[in-house]
Formats: structure tokens, C-alpha cells, sequence
């Protein structure tokens, strides 16, 4: 079933639609909720709170690309969930992965720093469209799925080491890149 197809069903408002979108894009809801929360009864909770969040969703919303409208959904549960789990306590896989950018990025809570962020975020895009396919794949599994390095390094093909190392020079990059958008002193 084509996603036009399923977005059609949420129309609808047929069960089946979340049959339908968790058959097409079931598995990758699933690997971000797992790699960001790295507990499979947390993960299994926050894809059944993904559907819901759809189904709220659509309609109104005609969402192209589904697969990225819904990743998107699951992530931002998954972290608001990761967040009150570890108020206290470190989860060092998704930890690992934020704390590679967190000398590069940070955030704040006021009404500046909101603006900031969106700011942030256009250059992030501006910055990934000076990329190779290679690296930016590299750049949006690990900081965007949370896929461990390991992980990465089969689907790319490579080693962690050398992915380990094209991360760093990416991270690199998009610090000299934020530097030059006046983003960073």
C-alpha cells in the first residue's frame, strides 16, 4: 500500500490505517524508539503512542514524506519519555550520541533561545546540504536515529573506527560552518 494510500485510510478514519503504517513503517518507528530509549518495553510503548500521535495528526495534516512524519512523531515521544526516565540517571547509548554535539550545540528556555533554535536548525539543514550522501547518511543515523556506531558501520559498509572518525571530521565541519553563520564565536 502506497503512503498517499494510507494517509487516505487516515482520511477515513479507518482502523486499518495504523495496520497499514505500522506494516510499511512499523520497523523503523520501532529502531528509533529502541535506539533512543534502549529498553524494549519503553520502546514497545512509545510506537503505540506514535500511532496515536498519527492518528491525532492526520487529518488534518497530509504529511509527505510519511516515513519522515512519523520517525519525527516517535522520536519526539521517545525523547520526551528518554528525559523523564533518566532525570537522574545516564543512558549511556543515546548519551553518547548527544554529547558528540553537545560541544557544538546548546539549548536554552527562553523565548530568544526558541527563536535561536529554529535559526540553529535552518543552518543545521543549510550545512547537511553541503554534504556527501555518504556523510550525511553517516550524520542522520547517528544523531537523528541514535544508531549506535556499530550499527552504522554495518549499514555503511565500513568499520566504526572509520566511522567513528568521519563523524568527528563532520562535527568538525559543522562547527567551522556554524562559526561562519555566526552561530558560534
Amino acid at each position: 500500500m502506497t503512503d498517499t494510500e494510507i494517509i487516505d485510510l487516515f482520511f477515513e478514519r479507518s482502523e486499518q490505517a495504523i495496520e497499514e503504517l505500522a506494516k510499511k513503517h512499523g520497523s523503523a518507528v520501532t529502531a528509533v524508539a529502541r535506539n533512543i530509549l534502549g529498553n524494549e518495553q519503553d520502546a514497545e510503548e512509545c510506537v503505540n503512542d506514535t500511532w496515536l500521535g498519527v492518528w491525532n495528526a492526520v487529518p488534518p495534516h497530509r504529511p509527505s514524506p510519511l516515513r519522515t512524519f512519523v520517525c519525527k512523531i516517535a522520536r519526539n515521544l521517545a525523547t520526551m519519555k528518554y528525559h523523564a526516565n533518566t532525570a537522574q540517571k545516564r543512558n549511556s547509548r543515546y548519551d553518547a550520541a548527544l554529547d558528540e554535539l553537545e560541544a557544538i550545540l546548546s539549548d536554552g528556555g527562553s523565548v530568544e533561545a526558541a527563536y535561536e533554535a529554529k535559526e540553529l536548525a535552518a543552518a543545521i539543514n543549510g550545512f547537511m546540504a553541503t554534504l556527501s550522501y555518504a556523510d550525511r547518511f553517516l550524520f542522520t543515523r547517528r544523531y537523528w536515529y541514535g544508531d549506535p556506531l556499530p550499527d552504522i558501520a554495518r549499514m555503511a559498509d565500513s568499520t566504526a573506527n572509520s566511522v567513528t572518525v568521519r563523524l568527528f571530521r563532520i562535527r568538525k565541519k559543522l562547527k567551522r560552518y556554524l562559526e561562519k553563520e555566526g552561530f558560534l564565536v
